[in-house]
């Protein structure tokens, strides 16, 4: 039996947007100012002028990051090859009818060589806004999840690694003792330290502390170069989505699809357009030996933005047999994410994750997990009765 229980929560969508992707780092792509955080690369090809440019060489990351932004991810960016990196190459690969070895070859790099003025790295100021939260360590238990208000970051360093589709561990690297690699330390009393703050639940509990942060607003960092980031207000249908795309880093242009797959062996999910053409492939978490993917045809039958997760321990093999049902408040940090791809086999859809560093190496329990990151992209260029095929 299936666990992906879910009832729609949140902000319900029946379709989705369907404009082109901007060419990445080009002009269109560019913030218009409104997110300070926001890419702001020149032209494809153009010289760019960097304020502070990064002393290191990193080219596996300036591959992640322009294959990120071309919408074959890489998972999170980390400069590590890997098996999300290696699905990445492959869909690039395949897209521009190269040979898919999922390798960096040399007729790779060639294809991949017009987007050089793309640095693997940019330094950002932490808004004050951004900075401000609400953190807040989220409890263990279902029962306990409930009573929060939502299920959103536990830490600034967090929030940050989710919008530069990054991990903790490499925004510590890029920033050894907070500073951005290949910029001076600022004055002794100026270098943040790590920030902790205590933050409560919705029924009066005691304020607990969560974890300290090692950024914090202000403060001048070096992230990650992911970009097709703009977020167009007027294409957004309620500001709680458009505030939902703009701390994932992930813009309002997208490819219209109408035909996604699923491959098991694979570990991945391939999106197409109307003409065949594939336009994105995402490493996914799919399945289980107590729940398999369902082969099949399958369809689209509903989009939710912002979810409330159901939680009905009947649905789950490993669930306490104390657990009750109980109604989860939305957030990054929920069991689907930010958004639930609903399909028209019950109980299953596609689906973000509060784990990015997860994907393709942890068991689901039945539906098909993304980043967040991704699963906000796919939602934006699906409808209600877009194709969606299991393949073994």
């Amino acid at each position: 039996m299936t666990a992906c229980h879910f009832q729609v929560g949140g902000d319900q969508k029946d379709n989705a947007s369907g404009t082109s992707t901007a060419v990445a780092g080009s002009a269109s792509a560019a913030s218009t100012g409104a997110d300070p955080l926001a890419a702001r690369d020149a032209v494809v090809g153009a010289k760019l002028d960097q304020p502070y440019p990064d002393p290191e060489q990193r080219p596996m990351m300036q591959a992640q990051v322009v294959l990120d932004r071309l919408g074959f991810t890489p998972g999170v960016v980390d400069g590590k090859p890997g098996l999300s990196t290696r699905n990445a190459i492959s869909g690039f690969q395949q897209a521009n009818q190269l040979t898919a070895t999922g390798t960096l070859d040399q007729p790779t790099l060639a294809a991949l060589s017009r987007f050089n003025n793309i640095p693997a790295t940019r330094v950002v100021t932490i808004p004050a806004d951004f900075a401000a939260g609400p953190f807040e360590k989220i409890a263990k238990s279902p029962e306990d999840q409930a009573k929060m208000t939502s299920l959103g970051y536990e830490t600034l360093d967090e929030k940050l690694a989710e919008r530069f589709h990054t991990t903790i561990e490499t925004l510590k690297l890029l920033n050894p003792n907070g500073v951005p690699v290949g910029m001076a330390a600022a004055a002794p009393d100026a270098v943040p330290g790590p920030v902790g703050s205590a933050s409560g639940t919705s029924d009066g509990a005691a304020a607990q502390q969560v974890p300290a942060s090692m950024f914090r607003s202000g403060q001048q960092i070096r992230v990650p170069n992911v970009g097709g980031d703009a977020v167009d207000q007027g294409a957004v249908s309620d500001a709680s989505w458009g505030r939902t795309l703009a701390a994932l880093g992930v813009g309002t242009a997208q490819p219209k699809v109408d035909k996604v797959v699923v491959s098991k062996s694979k570990g991945t999910l391939s999106a197409f357009d109307d003409a065949g053409k594939l336009v994105a492939v995402y490493t996914a978490t799919m399945g289980s030996t107590h729940d398999p993917l369902p082969l099949g045809q399958w369809k689209i039958q509903g989009i939710s933005h912002n979810p409330q997760f159901h939680y009905n321990p009947a649905l789950f093999w490993d669930a306490k047999s104390t657990a009750r049902k109980a109604l989860l408040p939305a957030g990054p940090n929920g069991p689907v994410g930010v958004v639930w791809i609903d399909l028209d086999i019950p109980h299953y859809g596609i689906h973000g994750t509060p784990h990015p560093e997860t994907i393709g190496r942890a068991e689901s329990h039945g539906c098909v997990r993304l980043t967040n990151w991704d699963a906000v992209r796919l939602a934006q260029m699906v409808h209600v009765g877009t194709a969606v095929s299991f393949e073994a």
